[in-house]
């Protein structure tokens, strides 16, 4: 049987299927409600949470899906199809594995990278009691990721100047210069905010309930957007002294940011610093699995438009439902074989995880 069965059209309908097979498994599911927005379709938002494995355990393995709200489509239904195809039925007694259902369930329902206050959730989890960071290059490309029209001719100035950048730099350069994270445009792309979103407070809060005394914590956080169509890279996240760690459980796979190793630039404040600061008391090893859509230009192109429409434009227009299904397209590749690559490669990477942590 296909594993498509395991993937959803809606945030509702994933929801429905998540606590569905928690149910079938006898979990308990702690569901936490975002009071500060709602869905798509009016309804209520959720994190949910559920837990195999004995509260005392001192290896805990976190699988995470939605940081990005509409890469939750693809994380979505790798958790779901994580239980009902039965994994985790003989843990080691010290483990435990975590699964945390939509940690942005706002732009998981509306098929939005960010929140609901336009925040990128990976660029949130800093200090904030401290200066923000400016950020020189994305103030110079703003005005081209964010033209006042999307069908004129400032749009077609913002592409040329893009293009023109390009040329001058590279695409890696503009890419960076992007997505990297920025605090001085709250109506850009990649915004960090100046506060921690409901998200960062909540997730904090889950990881401190179930993993304050943990010994060693991984975490698989699952993302979608760069790279090759259906590849999930492994890319290490968080202290540079676990990057060797991570190599040996994931057979030399890893890639990382700071090496210049990744197709994701450098980035701060990502959620692997909320949950190592929330369970202080443990090694961690961190990865986030990237699984590759479309061109990277093309991601960005509709990132920008999502960006536009939410600051300029009317959702309730033809060019509104073009560019939502423009950004669906670029997070979630609604075909067979692309579902069956993701599965794969996750079914694969959690059981190197738990190697590596009976290993610990």
């Amino acid at each position: 049987m296909t594993v498509s069965r395991h993937f959803s059209a809606t945030y509702s309908e994933a929801r429905t299927k998540f606590l569905d097979a928690c149910a079938d498994r006898n979990l308990d599911v702690e569901s936490h409600l975002n009071d500060r927005a709602k869905g798509a379709e009016g309804e209520d938002l959720f994190m949910d949470v559920a837990r195999i494995g004995p509260q005392s355990a001192r290896k805990i393995l976190i699988i995470s899906s939605a940081t990005h709200g509409g890469e939750g489509f693809c994380g979505s239904g790798i958790q779901i199809g994580l239980l009902r195809e039965g994994y985790f039925t003989d843990l080691p007694a010290d483990t435990a594995v975590l699964f945390i259902h939509a940690i942005n369930p706002y732009g998981f329902s509306h098929v939005r990278r960010v929140n609901e206050d336009n925040i990128d959730l990976n660029r949130n989890f800093r200090d904030f009691s401290k200066p923000l960071p400016d950020n020189a290059a994305y103030r110079e490309v703003h005005p081209m990721v964010l033209p006042a029209d999307w069908d004129g001719p400032a749009r077609e100035k913002a592409e040329a100047d893009i293009q023109d950048y390009i040329a001058r730099h590279d695409l890696f350069t503009f890419q960076s210069a992007v997505t990297s994270g920025q605090h001085v445009h709250a109506d850009g792309v990649f915004y960090g905010g100046t506060a921690p979103s409901w998200s960062n407070d909540t997730l904090r809060a889950v990881v401190k309930q179930h993993a304050a005394d943990a010994e060693h914590v991984a975490s698989l956080d699952l993302h979608t957007g760069l790279g090759p169509y259906g590849f999930g890279e492994l890319i290490y996240v968080g202290d540079p002294n676990g990057v060797e760690r991570a190599m040996n459980w994931y057979d030399g796979e890893v890639t990382s940011p700071d090496a210049g190793t990744s197709t994701s630039p450098v980035v701060e404040g990502s959620i692997n610093f909320g949950i190592s600061e929330s369970s202080p008391k443990a090694t961690h090893t961190c990865v986030a699995i990237e699984y590759g859509t479309i061109p990277v230009l093309e991601v960005l192109g509709a990132l920008r438009a999502d960006n536009w429409l939410y600051i300029h434009g009317d959702l309730d227009s033809d060019l509104g439902r073009s560019i939502k299904k423009q950004v669906r397209d670029a997070f979630y590749c609604d075909k067979d074989d692309w579902k069956e690559m993701v599965c794969k490669r996750a079914n694969e990477t959690v059981t190197k995880a738990l190697k590596g942590l009976e290993a610990s």
